[in-house]
């Protein structure tokens, strides 16, 4: 497989400064730590959102730090999860009287590492508060993960209280406006080809050429079941049956849609499975509000999707419509 790589051992480093250098007025870039934070970071009058896991799930996470989301990123190596002393280290360097708020994906080694990381810190007198996220439905019975993942559906979170701690609350109001959004949001995510890690140079696992793994996770892990390959249509079908029977979201519901590309499918291929997510939920009486279609939460160069739905009372659509100001600039 091509790819743009040096040596892929430096891969994460050399994003992480790229990332830097396109942004130098907002992102300071921490080598020692893999941390991109807020060039006006820590701030004394807000809360600290700090986020991480394995890279190559870009956007997320380095490139959502700015104004109105993260405050940092401290993300570990391809689909590996950060350093216990790199989590540590952040937390530190983004103290703030008002403290501290890590949120994580539900993977074991993401949680033992920000856990142990928060108790390092609150041993030196850090508030800090962890919130998990654990948005994918594809995950019934495992037995490789610890409950359901945080795939796409984080971006909520992360908006909604990046929005709140832009605003001056409180820690523990930041902590409530996410475990509300964490609550109401599901998602479910679909692969037709595998990804290739850098350091691999081959396809993480084997997917047929005619055949789709339904509820695949971000990292490449087995989802609810293989098949033969779907028209479109099917396929959308297949992701959102099971995230409206989930919660449930019912008729009357207004909710955010978002069609997510896992890092390999074009753009023009997500806005037709979004026209299909569309007509479905309106069929259902179910309304949206919100609309979200691109690539957010990636899993390298996957050619599929996921879909992720929201719902939405009036506090939540306020802080999701508030500005934001990250990496991913649109003109």
């Amino acid at each position: 497989m091509k790819k743009f790589v040096n040596d892929p051992k430096n891969f994460v480093r050399e994003m992480l400064e790229g990332v830097a250098l396109a942004n130098p007025e907002t992102l300071r870039y921490v080598p020692e730590y893999n941390l991109i934070m807020r060039a006006d970071g820590p701030r004394q009058d807000k809360v600290s959102i700090v986020q991480g896991s394995g890279s190559g799930h870009e956007p997320a996470h380095v490139m959502c730090v700015g104004k109105g989301m993260l405050d940092a990123a401290c993300p570990g190596d391809i689909f590996a999860a950060p350093p216990t002393d790199y989590v540590y280290e952040t937390i530190k360097l983004l103290a703030s009287p008002k403290g501290v708020l890590l949120l994580v994906n539900n993977y074991t080694g993401d949680r033992m590492a920000f856990e142990m990381a928060q108790e390092l810190a609150e041993a030196e007198e850090i508030t800090v508060r962890t919130l998990f996220i654990d948005d994918d439905v594809s995950v019934e019975d495992s037995t490789y993960t610890v409950g359901r993942r945080g795939v796409a559906g984080n971006f909520f979170v992360m908006k909604a209280v990046g929005a709140a701690a832009e605003r001056g609350a409180d820690l523990d109001d930041v902590f409530r406006i996410g475990e509300k959004v964490n609550a109401v949001t599901r998602t479910m995510g679909i692969a037709l080809t595998a990804c290739t890690p850098p350091a691999k140079g081959s396809p993480l696992f084997d997917l047929p050429a005619d055949e789709i793994e339904v509820g695949v996770g971000i990292h490449g892990e087995p989802g609810r079941r293989r098949e033969k390959m779907l028209p479109a249509n099917a396929i959308v079908d297949q992701l959102l049956d099971p995230v409206v029977k989930d919660l449930p979201y019912t008729s009357g519901d207004s909710v955010a849609l978002m069609v997510n590309g896992l890092g390999g499918t074009p753009l023009g291929e997500l806005y037709l499975l979004y026209g299909r997510a569309h007509k479905r939920l309106a069929e259902q009486g179910i309304e949206i509000r919100r609309s979200y279609v691109g690539e957010y939460c990636t899993s390298l160069d996957m050619a599929g999707a996921s879909l992720t739905l929201v719902r939405l009372d009036g506090e939540i659509t306020e802080l999701l419509a508030e500005p934001a100001e990250i990496a991913i600039r649109v003109f």
